[in-house]
């Protein structure tokens, strides 16, 4: 998922044990590289910003920027959230709606980005929509939390790995979340964002009828 700088709380009743010190010190170099690239990003703009400059402002090499972000993309698309959010579903009610369990995770996760980085929210979904570049790799980087997701759903259903009922939900899902962030951002980033996803997948649970 396209969520925040700050390093997620995973030490609630059901999620995953808190990473040891060289885990740690990964997060914070990856953090350190993405708090980088935003500032140079937004000083001089994303197609000026360089690899070698954001690695200097981070204090690090460009190897190490490409041993952490495979591309420039995805410095300002990464972050901590797949894991968080696959535990979280597994934290759901065992009965609840796969569409009900799916919408309170985004819808938390979503307001936890909010208040700890809404400015880098604001920032990303600016380059989602004027860099066609990020907004490419960004339909990458949701397929990869999309396995995250259906994997776990698929688990919680007891169905089996990969099943493609499982795959197209979640895919929905997701699609609608981009769909209205790019909306967002599209239209000065106005209104309530949480409050916008949670009425676009009322939609989807009502049959997608316009």
């Amino acid at each position: 998922m396209a969520v925040t700088s700050r390093t997620p709380s995973v030490s609630a009743p059901g999620m995953p044990p808190q990473p040891g010190l060289r885990e740690r010190k990964k997060l914070r170099t990856r953090i350190e590289i993405r708090q980088a690239a935003y500032r140079l990003i937004a000083e001089q703009g994303y197609e000026a910003t360089t690899v070698e400059q954001i690695a200097a402002a981070a204090e690090v090499s460009p190897s190490t920027v490409f041993r952490y972000f495979p591309a420039k993309e995805d410095i300002v698309l990464t972050d901590e959230y797949d894991r968080v959010l696959a535990a979280a579903l597994r934290g759901r009610p065992a009965g609840e709606p796969p569409l009900e369990s799916l919408r309170h995770v985004l819808a938390e996760a979503l307001a936890a980005f909010l208040a700890t980085g809404e400015q880098e929210l604001r920032q990303r979904t600016r380059l989602m929509v004027e860099v066609p570049a990020v907004r490419a790799r960004m339909a990458e980087s949701m397929s990869d939390t999309a396995g995250v997701l259906a994997g776990t759903l698929a688990a919680r259903a007891g169905r089996a790995p990969g099943d493609l009922a499982v795959r197209v939900f979640v895919a929905a899902v997701l699609g609608t979340l981009r769909e209205v962030t790019l909306y967002w951002g599209e239209h000065g980033q106005e209104g309530d964002l949480v409050a916008m996803v949670d009425r676009a997948l009322d939609a989807l649970e009502g049959g997608l009828r316009l």
